[in-house]
């Protein structure tokens, strides 16, 4: 393991052979203040502070495959090569969106040439990119411990990542910067461009600019400081001139829009119309397709309120067919009032847990006939073997109702739909109950008169 020392020793070195290759002026400034050492990380302390898993695990020399996930510009990238660098191991990287099976190929036999000596790191940028037949093309080298894989990814590797690959890696999850952490690198950006002092209100329109991504906000400084010139204040003025429209980050079926769309869910069905229409805003703000939202709002409605209050459903198709009408901006109101009427609805699953069960059982009892009282009997010959024998025309008995049965012979009656006791299903309770003593009554009368 190498000293402190040496890291910084490497790094330098580093550093001018970038300058000698073109100079290190020239290069990002990302990258011009990437850390040497675990010490200058910003962020991620539970995973790269003192006594943390990770840095006990590299400072022990306890060097293992891994996954690093996150979003964009948590220092993924940064702490793979610190890995590399403080085992002293060749650094090998992929990227997933430019290699393939050539690329993988040629790292293996990289890793062989030197197996002897040095240990040999492959990163892997953007892992979730590559197919199955590619991520499996690491499990035999993983395996004999012929290089140390790290995979890096913004997507959840419980579902981008191959299970046999996911399973002979530690999955370590990196969390977007606080904003305390982003002033920390202002500090360091402005020391080193020698830029000018940003006013409160700019310096907190950047931080909410970057929105956790470190890399986002140097990015966006270093683009203020070559626009501001000399210039010994960055006001906002200056700010909203170099950034554009502010965007959030929001990538469309990547995993912030799974976490949006779970949470307006989660929102609606925990009856907070507030937390509700923030969600639906950070969707609306990041871009998201209305009429998904305005789909994922009719499933709201039938799965948690369902006849508990049966206009949700109307109302959350009636949001679908305003928006079709009015368009963008006047049809997102629509959008806005259907979530704060869904998650001010009465809530009940009970008929999508019904659902659910009378699936489940339709699959186990699949070939059982229907009573024979309750088929058509169409034919004179199906009538002779008792189709259609003693059936019951509801109509036509005491309130609509005969109190047959209507399961297979086979079978007892089944008991799937339970109403809860909240807004309308509460009568719809009341009546079921209703029915149920009627058909106990109604099939013991014969005996009774026996």
């Amino acid at each position: 393991m190498r000293t402190m020392a040496e890291q910084e020793s490497l790094f330098d070195g580093a550093a001018e052979q970038r300058a000698v290759d073109g100079g290190t002026h020239n290069a990002p400034l990302a990258d011009r203040l990437r850390p040497k050492t675990l010490d200058e990380v910003v962020g991620q302390r539970h995973l790269v502070g003192p006594g943390r898993p990770l840095r006990v695990a590299l400072e022990t020399g306890r060097l293992h495959s891994m996954i690093l996930w996150g979003p964009p510009g948590v220092g993924k990238t940064t702490i793979a090569r610190l890995v590399a660098h403080l085992v002293d191991a060749q650094f090998i990287v992929l990227s997933a969106v430019l290699s393939g099976v050539k690329e993988i190929r040629d790292a293996v036999e990289r890793a062989r040439a030197v197996r002897a000596n040095r240990a040999t790191v492959v990163f892997v940028d953007e892992v979730h990119r590559f197919n199955k037949a590619q991520q499996d093309a690491f499990l035999p080298h993983v395996e004999s411990g012929l290089f140390t894989f790290i995979g890096a990814t913004t997507e959840n590797p419980s579902f981008e990542v191959n299970s046999a690959l996911l399973s002979r890696a530690t999955v370590h999850v990196l969390k977007p910067l606080e904003p305390d952490e982003l002033i920390e690198l202002l500090g360091r950006a402005k020391a080193l461009l020698k830029g000018g002092e940003l006013t409160d209100a700019a310096r907190d329109r950047l931080i909410g600019y970057a929105d956790g991504d470190a890399r986002r906000l140097l990015n966006a400084y270093e683009n203020l400081v070559a626009m501001a010139g000399d210039a010994a204040v960055f006001d906002e003025a200056m700010l909203e001139r170099t950034l554009g429209e502010m965007l959030r980050r929001y990538d469309k079926g990547g995993e912030q829009f799974y976490d949006s769309i779970s949470a307006l869910h989660k929102a609606v069905r925990g009856s907070d119309p507030d937390a509700s229409l923030y969600w639906l805003a950070r969707m609306l703000d990041g871009g998201e397709d209305r009429l998904y939202i305005a789909r994922r709002l009719v499933r709201m409605a039938i799965e948690d309120i369902g006849l508990a209050d049966p206009q949700a459903v109307v109302q959350a198709l009636a949001a679908k067919d305003t928006f079709d009408f009015l368009g963008s901006p006047e049809g997102e109101l629509g959008l806005a009032q259907t979530v704060v009427y869904l998650a001010t609805a009465p809530k009940s699953n009970a008929a999508y847990v019904a659902q659910g069960q009378a699936w489940r059982s339709a699959k186990e009892t699949g070939s059982l006939m229907p009573p024979a009282h309750i088929l058509n009997a169409p034919t004179k010959l199906m009538k002779q073997i008792g189709y259609g024998k003693d059936y019951a025309y509801d109509h036509d008995a005491d309130e609509a109702f005969s109190g047959q049965g209507y399961w297979p012979e086979e079978m007892d009656a089944q008991a799937f739909y339970e109403p809860s006791d909240r807004g309308f299903e509460a009568r719809v309770r009341e009546r079921l109950d209703y029915w149920a003593a009627r058909r106990k009554e109604l099939q013991q009368s014969p005996a009774d008169e026996d």
